[in-house]
């Protein structure tokens, strides 16, 4: 039985992990690593310490699905569909520029749920395993992690940023060629800082909608009544607010501590919203890696470092990023693994 290795558990390697899974059965030992305490990636979920009524999507808000995908990706969206994973959102969102024929999702238990739904068939399943280095040992991958140790793979997947990518020990720096080394290093990313606030359960919003774009700030340029968005107000839940900064704020600050940053936030935040109520409870998310601007061009969705044993990397990096960007690698490393193995 083949050993492999998916790296990150977002939504390229829950679902690779997953479809893999289902298609060659009791004929590969699926591990997934992950180097955050909870799997989700840029798809996380967030809760306040010591609060179970209370939860965030702190990065993807809500999934949009373009006529074409709908179609090319329809067994993914109908089965997180009749899981009750995904719903129509159908909360105003202002200044949210809508593309014909396309709809948009909300995740009514967060956006993690999407990568739980996938991850809860698919794999063994290990957080806070942070990977250092890859070596070659003859037919098989001596991975190390962070922590100490390390275990012998025959395929490993990477699907973390390309940055991360590049910085691993071993000998995956020499095996890539002029050309793909070129590749990775054109990849660019936005990065943004994101705030969730957390009221009691006795607060009820003044604003009509579920988001709003906004135009007029040059720190912040999206705010979210979570709760609202995801219909998830009910008796006993407190609402949550989640703020986005915007690109120019997030390379300003880029460096700063987060601690130091969410004041500057939180005084933009109340200019726009004046009579919000005071939070019980705040976090603060810096997003190195947000979106991918400029992806790897010419890749099918993936880039095959090496075949055996196979090395290959994968996510948003190699299509575009967005959801249907990750399904679309996803399937891209599936079919290199099912060839290989």
């Amino acid at each position: 039985m083949s050993r492999v290795l998916i790296v990150g558990a977002g939504l390229t390697g829950s679902l690779c992990a997953c479809l893999l899974r289902r298609e060659l059965q009791n004929k590969v030992h699926i591990v997934v690593w992950d180097k955050a305490k909870g799997s989700g990636g840029r798809m996380s979920t967030s809760r306040p310490p010591d609060s179970l009524s209370h939860s965030a999507d702190l990065g993807a808000q809500y999934i949009t699905a373009t006529a074409a995908y709908a179609q090319s990706h329809h067994s993914v969206y109908s089965e997180l569909m009749t899981a009750g994973v995904l719903q129509p959102l159908d909360g105003l969102v202002e200044g949210l520029r809508q593309r014909d024929g396309s709809t948009d999702y909300m995740t009514p238990l967060g956006m993690s749920s999407v990568v739980k739904h996938f991850l809860s068939e698919s794999a063994d399943l290990f957080f806070e395993h942070h990977v250092t280095g890859l070596y070659r040992r003859g037919a098989s991958w001596e991975v190390q992690r962070k922590a100490g140790g390390s275990e012998m793979f025959d395929a490993v997947v990477l699907t973390m940023p390309v940055p991360q990518i590049l910085q691993l020990q071993g000998d995956l720096g020499h095996m890539l060629s002029v050309e793909q080394r070129q590749q990775l290093d054109g990849v660019v990313y936005s990065s943004r800082f994101a705030l969730a606030l957390f009221f009691p359960p006795d607060v009820v919003f003044s604003f009509p909608w579920a988001a709003r774009y906004v135009t007029n700030n040059r720190s912040i340029c999206y705010i979210a009544a979570d709760s609202r968005k995801r219909n998830a107000d009910g008796p006993g839940r407190g609402p949550s607010l989640v703020v986005h900064t915007s690109v120019p704020f997030g390379v300003e600050h880029l460096e700063k501590d987060k601690e130091d940053v969410q004041p500057i936030i939180l005084q933009e935040l109340h200019k726009l919203l004046p009579d919000l109520p005071q939070p019980i409870s705040i976090k603060c998310q810096k997003w190195r890696y947000s979106q991918v601007l400029t992806s790897v061009p010419n890749c099918p969705g993936h880039m095959t470092i090496h075949d055996r044993p196979l090395l290959v990397c994968g996510g948003d990096s190699f299509v575009h990023s967005n959801f249907d960007g990750c399904v679309e690698s996803a399937l891209s490393v599936l079919s290199v693994l099912k060839a290989s193995l």
